[in-house]
């Protein structure tokens, strides 16, 4: 698979130690396709170590096959469960870890900031949130399992957010943006 030097993939998950949701999109200009979406099924594993390998493991897979630029993933949301939060954490560790050793670069998106982007509501359900995507992307979501869309959402955000001017460049003050903007200064 060759890609166009203006066109850009972006990996999306959305982690989970019972299922982890994935999503990747083709940037073509300023137009993302989806490429494929799809979840990574830990039902079946009863080791919550063997799920946290098999999510490393699938996470790689998957850059191999579809050779990411960048990788988008949704943070954890704060629950009660310290438990569930410790092994949320692990899965999200082990996604990222697969992408650090592919050397791509990690961005990480709240799921409220993830549902903004996308629906313009940090309230939207998953349901909605589906929804939209299906509508942008033009793919048929009735049966889609959500942790995929979301996934899909965590990518398509990404692209959003980096598409914004300010987004390529970070500026702590006016010096800072005139030193990283220097051709744009008239004398």
């Amino acid at each position: 698979m060759t890609k166009a030097e203006d066109e850009k993939i972006i990996l999306g998950i959305d982690p989970g130690t019972t299922v982890t949701g994935y999503g990747l999109i083709r940037v073509t200009g300023r137009t993302p396709s989806l490429i494929t979406l799809g979840i990574i099924d830990l039902r079946k594993k009863e080791d919550h170590f063997r799920k946290i390998r098999t999510i490393f493991e699938q996470t790689l897979m998957l850059i191999d096959q579809y050779h990411p630029d960048e990788f988008a993933i949704e943070a954890p949301f704060y629950g009660k469960n310290v438990q569930s939060m410790l092994k949320l954490g692990r899965a999200q560790g082990a996604a990222i870890a697969a992408a650090l050793y592919r050397d791509l670069p990690v961005f990480e998106y709240a799921p409220r900031m993830i549902k903004m982007s996308i629906t313009g509501r940090g309230q939207a359900s998953k349901e909605q949130v589906s929804a939209m995507l299906s509508t942008i992307l033009s793919f048929h979501s009735e049966k889609m399992v959500l942790d995929a869309t979301d996934a899909l959402g965590a990518a398509l955000c990404h692209f959003y957010q980096s598409s914004k001017p300010a987004a390529a460049k970070e500026y702590g003050n006016w010096g800072d943006y005139i030193k990283k903007n220097s051709d744009r200064l008239k004398g």
